[in-house]
């Protein structure tokens, strides 16, 4: 009988630390997203309209050449992704100002932003869904 009430014991406490963990990795896995970023932040296209106009942010592109040559915002500066690490230092004069990263839709990679939080930019922004939601929401696009 004692042997019983000792195992029932022991069954409780090993439910509840299965459930501990299970709460605790989920709520992990809940905050990963905003760990991973390392605190670049996505806005919508709605944020991203209001910082170009009222704060004079620098629109980034850093997808390839072909893709901002069939479409890109208007006044946007291109930097394509793969070569960002060596040409930041363009972008010095930005250093203090929003810039709104424009990526390839359904892409997140944070590489470029990365490297622009790394070297001292204050206001990075990753424009949620890239170009497509851009041109979903009918905003300008201008070809060259």
């Amino acid at each position: 009988m004692e042997l019983s009430l000792f195992q029932d014991h022991f069954l409780l406490r090993l439910e509840n630390l299965l459930f501990i963990i299970t709460a605790v990795v989920s709520g992990l896995l809940l905050l990963w997203p905003l760990v991973s970023q390392r605190g670049i932040k996505e806005i919508d296209t709605r944020v991203a309209v209001q910082l170009i106009n009222y704060q004079d942010a620098l629109v980034l592109d850093v997808r390839d050449d072909s893709e901002y040559a069939a479409g890109h915002l208007p006044n946007s500066k291109h930097v394509p992704s793969e070569k960002i690490e060596e040409r930041w230092v363009e972008l010095q004069k930005f250093k203090e100002k929003p810039i709104v990263v424009i990526y390839r839709s359904g892409i997140r990679s944070n590489h470029p932003s990365l490297i622009l939080k790394k070297n001292g930019f204050t206001q990075v922004f990753n424009l949620m869904g890239g170009i497509d939601t851009w041109k979903r929401a009918n905003l300008p696009i201008v070809k060259r």
